[in-house]
């Protein structure tokens, strides 16, 4: 068995998105009625392009592209600030992604909350989260972001070791983000990310552990663990080969070693990837399935924190550490620039999907020149049972888990008839039901490590076949599920 299949940090892939006609955002607007939704805004541009990289970025772009960049951002806000007005629209939650936003100027950055506020109405106690790279991590920009509010900063270092560095096509060297890494604590926003790679050629268990040292002593209120995927239109494609973790006993291996390294620091573990700083050691070592439930609050799903010392003392309390639940799935999200997605009901919609620099550049030029961005034009409607399987998804792959109550309710039906590879999970022992105040179906410790596996086989025979047909139109040849998916 492949541990590693696909990454599900959404639901259904962009790839599976087609062209749409006739839909407008106005038809929407209802959706953004009130507080407790979501923007999300994409900087495409970054300095070098990681060899395992293959989102939506592109190189060599000088202040005046970026600039006609933001010109086109800013038409975009002014077009829907016209139809969220009228909703009374008010924003819990920006995010600034990537790419890597900080390549923006000092001048450029303050631009984007100047013109965000301007046009948005955001809620008082909203969370604001950047992404960054040692590289373009100086005290100018970061006393900016502090100065505007940012609420967690997340920093890419992927390893303190040089040579993995080097194979991952890194910009940056260990000793640089050692530098940038103490920097960034030193302002001390309320969450500060780090993320690392596992799985990298070459790479041993001991120098994976001992990056991880380096960023535990730091104290970083969270770490995300990824397993290296070598992805189509990716560099590392042409050296190593195309779709599959590389080793991937071997980098099993490693995550069995560092998550347990992490829990054992004092670090809660919510997904697969992302290992939560504990202001004191979770009681009992290693994290069982979630043992605290908290109320929902509406917010979209992401694998985030939100560095309050309400949260850090929730989980010093919680015997578990457990993660307090947020329901999603069912607020909004928009999204600003290219290379983002929105979410609003049943209606997904993006740029269309790109990965070689000639595509990005090509979809970057036609999104500056877009007269109506209120035209949704790329997309997909999400069938009642592609509802279901997105709510699942998102919800089981994540601790606490799913509540079958709360699906129920939303859904009218039992969510282990819909899904009768939930009873076979529990039966093998990746998923635990626990009937307590709530009926929660958890992902246990082997289940959590096993989420690129288990993921991917809840995805529908119709979803899969649009990635399929995607992948086939532009070269893709991995196609690692063949038998796998299971009919609801």
């Amino acid at each position: 068995m492949n541990p590693y299949i696909q990454y599900m940090y959404s639901y259904p892939h962009k790839t599976a998105y087609r062209p749409l006609t006739g839909i407008h955002l106005s038809e929407y607007a209802d959706r953004f009625s009130g507080p407790g939704h979501s923007v999300y805004l994409h900087i495409p541009f970054c300095q070098t392009k990681c060899g395992y990289c293959n989102l939506f970025s592109v190189t060599g772009a000088g202040a005046d592209e970026m600039e006609m960049y933001l010109d086109a951002v800013e038409r975009q806000l002014g077009q829907y600030r016209r139809i969220l007005e009228p909703a009374d629209a008010r924003f819990s939650d920006f995010t600034i992604g990537g790419g890597t936003p900080l390549l923006l100027t000092a001048a450029q950055l303050d631009r984007v909350f100047s013109m965000t506020e301007a046009y948005l109405d955001f809620e008082e106690t909203r969370s604001i989260v950047i992404e960054t790279a040692p590289n373009q991590t100086d005290k100018e920009k970061l006393r900016l972001l502090k100065d505007r509010g940012v609420t967690r900063v997340s920093m890419g270092i992927q390893s303190f070791c040089g040579r993995e560095l080097e194979t991952l096509g890194r910009g940056h060297s260990a000793e640089k983000a050692l530098e940038a890494l103490e920097l960034l604590l030193s302002f001390e926003f309320a969450c500060v990310n780090v993320d690392f790679i596992y799985g990298i050629p070459g790479q041993q268990t001991r120098s994976l552990l001992e990056s991880l040292k380096k960023a535990v002593s730091f104290g970083p209120q969270e770490i995300f663990l990824y397993p290296l995927y070598i992805k189509h239109g990716a560099g590392l494609e042409k050296e190593l080969g195309a779709g599959m973790v590389l080793e991937p006993e071997n980098a099993y291996s490693q995550y069995r070693e560092a998550s347990s390294f992490l829990r054992s620091e004092g670090y809660r573990q919510d997904s697969m990837r992302r290992f939560v700083r504990c202001r004191e050691k979770c009681l009992g070592g290693e994290a069982s399935v979630g043992r605290q439930r908290g109320s929902a609050d509406g917010s979209v799903f992401s694998d985030r924190c939100t560095g309050s010392k309400a949260l850090a003392e929730r989980c010093a309390k919680s015997g578990s550490g457990g993660r307090t639940f947020s329901e999603c799935g069912f607020g909004s999200s928009l999204a600003l620039g290219c290379g983002g997605r929105s979410y609003v009901g049943d209606l997904h919609f993006c740029t269309p999907y790109a990965i070689t620099r000639q595509d990005c550049l090509k979809e970057l030029r036609a999104y500056e020149n877009t007269r109506d961005f209120t035209a949704v034009t790329h997309g997909i409607i999400l069938s009642s049972e592609e509802q279901r399987r997105r709510y699942v998804i998102r919800h089981l792959l994540i601790r606490p888990g799913l509540d079958t109550n709360r699906y129920r309710k939303h859904f009218g039906s039992d969510a282990l008839e819909d899904f009768p590879l939930l009873s076979e999970w529990i039966r093998k022992g990746y998923l635990a039901y626990e009937k307590k105040e709530a009926d929660w179906l958890s992902l246990t410790d082997e289940g959590l490590g096993l989420s690129d596996y288990l993921g991917p086989q809840l995805m529908s025979r119709q979803i899969r076949e649009k990635m399929t047909e995607w992948e086939a139109a532009h070269g893709q040849t991995n196609h690692p599920l063949p038998g796998q998916l299971k009919k609801l």
